[in-house]
């Protein structure tokens, strides 16, 4: 029988500092598998995997820069240091500029599409030849609203996303077949770093929540669940899906 414990498992979240990526990094923890959390700044990475420890659970920080690719492999292998082999990897890292089309510049582009793009296709290959060794694993890219949905000023950052959704098809038709499921989760509006500018406009905020069939906003708790199961056996004869977790918005 298929369950959703974790224990046994190690996991590596990109983007643990804050938002979504610390929060899946929390829900896997308390699943039972050790934790990686990776991101830039070491104070909030640390006072994350304090806060896992406290409840009983196994974390280790890693400070890195994902945006030089050239690194990812040295990443990859150094983030199997604390705990042994990836098995599960959440790519929760990503940036959003927020800008008009015509002030796209090249550089902020590329920021884009790198990191919330490329990167994830990148990392996932430098922990592949070990999933494929045990059999299992899982990626868990994260998707978005605007995969499937335009929104004002999001030109760099959809194309980043919608992106992202055949990737994770593509992936799944690469590497399921070796064990390794490869899903996404489409978040809709969740307090974050990401979306502090719309969570500046309480008009703004209560538009969206009446959007969805639901009624409200996400709340980062509602993270734990889908997060768990697609990193968990239970899983196991789901891939390639991008799993919108919006409350109904873009059933609406």
């Amino acid at each position: 029988m298929t369950g959703f414990s974790l224990a046994g498992k190690v996991a590596l979240v990109t983007g643990g500092t804050s938002g979504i990526g610390r929060r899946q990094g929390i829900a896997l923890a308390q699943a039972g598998a050790a934790v990686v959390l990776l991101g830039r700044r070491e104070l909030q990475l640390n006072e994350a995997v304090a806060s896992i420890e406290a409840a009983g659970g196994k974390a280790a920080a890693f400070s890195a820069d994902l945006g030089d690719r050239s690194k990812l492999a040295d990443v990859a292998e150094r983030t199997a240091l604390p705990f042994g082999s990836i098995d599960i990897l959440v790519n929760a890292a990503g940036v959003n500029f927020r800008q008009p089309a015509e002030d796209i510049t090249l550089e902020s582009w590329d920021q884009t599409l790198n990191l919330n793009l490329a990167v994830p296709f990148f990392l996932a290959r430098c922990l592949v030849p070990a999933m494929q060794k045990a059999g299992w694993g899982r990626v868990i890219n994260i998707a978005s609203l605007q995969s499937s949905r335009a929104f004002e000023n999001g030109l760099a950052y959809g194309a980043s996303k919608g992106g992202i959704a055949q990737l994770t098809r593509a992936m799944a038709e690469t590497w399921s077949r070796h064990g390794i499921s490869c899903n996404a989760i489409a978040p809709g509006f969740f307090p974050t770093e990401l979306t502090a500018p719309v969570y500046e406009h309480p008009e703004l905020l209560d538009k969206l929540a009446a959007q969805t069939a639901i009624g409200r906003n996400g709340e980062l708790s509602d993270l734990d669940g889908i997060t768990v199961f697609l990193a968990s056996p239970a899983s196991d004869y789901i891939t390639g899906q991008v799993i919108h977790l919006d409350g109904g918005f873009t059933a609406k």
